[in-house]
């Protein structure tokens, strides 16, 4: 029978944290990138331009058809001197960071884009009409009129997807980087503790997920009033 030690943990919380940083860095980052280019693709899909409108199509389909493993794993063993050289990043960067943060944030905008795709569809097609009539171009409409409206709708959604990015994150432990994740699996190496720490890693992320799946719920009824 296995007897549990907790003792180390409270040794080990600095080295955590370090990793939680790093998980943070690499959620915020998805996040940010991934809904900026997310609504850029909905856009494109709702343009009514056939190039633009394949395009969209087509990487949407190809992420989501995709494990986010494979592409972790693309991004980190194919393309990272693609991205230095692009890029021009530093070779003091991490570039396992690099890569997992680009990755995170090009397979999440497939996501928020079919998310902000539909929100802009559920903005009732009178209120393109009205800016129309104001003398209102197609983007002046989507960027004063519609969008607005729509992102006050689908901010729930957004938030619960970016629950399970966060969750997600920990796949990022077949490049080696150190998240929170892995950094609790390395310390629980050394120390003869793995049980414990693998179990204490996944009580936080419950925490932080049920605490942020609260908020959510309550911010789902305010935009519902």
């Amino acid at each position: 029978m296995h007897h549990f030690d907790w003792s180390g943990i409270p040794g080990a919380l600095p080295t955590l944290w370090t990793g939680a940083i790093v998980t943070f860095k690499i959620t915020l980052c998805a996040i940010v990138v991934g809904v900026l280019w997310g609504t850029l693709l909905a856009l494109m899909r709702l343009s009514g331009v056939k190039p633009l409108e394949w395009f969209s199509k087509g990487y949407v389909t190809v992420f989501r058809s995709i494990p986010l493993v494979m592409v972790l794993l693309w991004f980190f063993l194919i393309v990272p001197q693609v991205l230095q050289n692009l890029l021009g990043l530093s070779p003091d960067i991490d570039i396992r960071l690099a890569s997992a943060m680009i990755a995170f944030s090009l397979f999440e905008a497939a996501y928020y884009s079919e998310i902000i795709r539909a929100g802009i569809q559920a903005v009732p097609r009178g209120q393109v009409n009205a800016s129309f009539a104001l003398g209102m171009r197609y983007g002046q409409a989507m960027r004063f009129v519609v969008l607005p409206q729509a992102f006050r709708a689908m901010v729930p959604l957004l938030l619960t997807q970016a629950i399970v990015l966060f969750q997600d994150t920990s796949l990022v432990y077949v490049i080696s980087l150190a998240d929170f994740f892995r950094t609790a699996a390395n310390v629980g190496d050394r120390d003869g503790t793995m049980v414990e720490m693998v179990l204490f890693a996944g009580a936080c992320y419950f925490v932080i997920c049920v605490i942020a799946s609260s908020l959510v719920k309550g911010l789902q009824k305010k935009v519902a009033r």
